[in-house]
């Protein structure tokens, strides 16, 4: 395989968008393309991340997006693995160009659900799921990931203080986000005093329903030295999937499909968690990041909760997680998700993360999920220059 580095990267505020699904994503695309210094004729190819285009009554959305980029005679092939779809499309991007079938791809995701109402939305997401035997049955993300909750707390003696420490946590660095959905710090105490969703998570333990897109460029190490851009290598890449419905699983603490994928990414980095500077990890609850950190190795089983209360996952603790105010504050985009998390990646990497940055950062994780875990990518970022 040919070695592949990340160029570019760009991405909307998350929030509520009045852009339409091919209006944000080719904003997204237009300023990854500017960051990295291209041209949309440059790219040889692009997959396109999302989720429910339906909501706009819209499939087949890449060539709208590719069209919209005045390239359509460029292939750009959709991509859908729930929330982990845009670490997916990343993943087949990463891939066309370390086989030599492209030199430069593009990667887009791109969401949009703020028109829907709670319920529609909650029930969209569930199809997500293994529907059959849990959405159609009353079970949203918020009871699925209650539950996983639940079991942390008899197995491990988790509690819904430490919980709460994430969601404070994530919501500080968001503050000093400009492309966050929440940008407004939280204390303990308004997490408890939240109100309860799916017991034990409460509002605060849950990311919002957001828009947005994110982008990113990858190329060949030839045409990243002529661009004279950072030097940032996708130095690892893995995919996983997991029994798909929960109440199948073995083990309710714990996301299969993250260790595997982490194994896969490691060993093709040829390095360690140890090695890692800091992680972006998919937290769409607050016990998601807690499993996520635990599964990834950063903590001990049953520790990672008490480690995030001790301020271990801080921008300037131990094991830095989600500087970027993670799914949790800066929101979740489902099709975008992924890809937002390697924008931070390429921010935090090129020293442009302002009052989040982790000091000295050269190398760096992320963890999207799809679902509970039925599917998982993991990439690793390193600098070299």
């Amino acid at each position: 395989m040919r070695d592949v580095y990340l160029v570019g990267v760009g991405q909307t505020r998350y929030g509520k968008l009045s852009s339409t699904l091919r209006e944000a994503a080719a904003e997204a695309s237009l300023a990854a393309l500017d960051r990295a210094g291209l041209e949309p004729t440059a790219l040889d190819g692009a997959f396109l991340s999302n989720a429910f285009g339906l909501v706009e009554r819209q499939g087949h959305l890449g060539p709208l997006v590719m069209t919209a980029l005045g390239v359509p005679e460029v292939p750009c092939t959709s991509i859908e693995a729930a929330c982990a779809s845009g670490s997916s499309a990343f993943r087949e991007a990463f891939v066309n160009v370390a086989g030599g079938f492209a030199d430069t791809m593009l990667a887009v995701g791109v969401e949009k659900v703020s028109q829907l109402d709670t319920v529609t939305a909650t029930s969209y997401f569930s199809y997500g799921s293994d529907y059959v035997y849990e959405g159609a049955c009353g079970a949203s993300f918020p009871g699925l990931y209650a539950t996983m909750a639940t079991a942390h707390m008899k197995k491990h003696g988790t509690t819904e203080e430490q919980l709460a420490a994430v969601a404070v946590k994530a919501h500080e660095n968001a503050a000093s986000n400009p492309k966050a959905h929440f940008q407004k710090k939280i204390t303990l105490d308004d997490v408890m005093k939240s109100m309860v969703v799916a017991s034990p998570l409460k509002l605060y333990d849950c990311c919002p329903f957001s828009d947005g897109a994110a982008a990113a460029i990858l190329t060949t190490k030839e045409k990243a030295q002529a661009l004279g851009a950072p030097l940032i290598r996708v130095a690892g890449s893995g995919r996983a999937g997991a029994i798909a419905s929960l109440p199948d699983r073995p083990d309710l603490t714990t996301v299969p499909s993250t260790r595997v994928a982490a194994d896969q990414a490691l060993k093709m980095a040829k390095k360690t968690v140890a090695d890692i500077d800091f992680f972006e990890v998919h937290d769409c609850f607050t016990i998601a990041e807690v499993v996520a950190t635990e599964d990834l190795g950063l903590f001990k089983r049953g520790e990672g909760a008490r480690a995030a209360a001790d301020g271990a996952t801080r921008v300037d603790g131990k094991r830095p997680v989600n500087p970027s105010g993670g799914l949790k504050a800066k929101g979740h985009p489902v099709g975008a998700t992924g890809l937002g998390q390697i924008n931070e990646v390429f921010d935090q990497l090129t020293g442009k993360a302002g009052g989040r940055q982790v000091a000295n950062a050269k190398t760096a994780l992320t963890h999207n999920v799809g679902a509970t875990g039925g599917s998982c990518a993991v990439h690793m970022f390193e600098r070299s220059n």
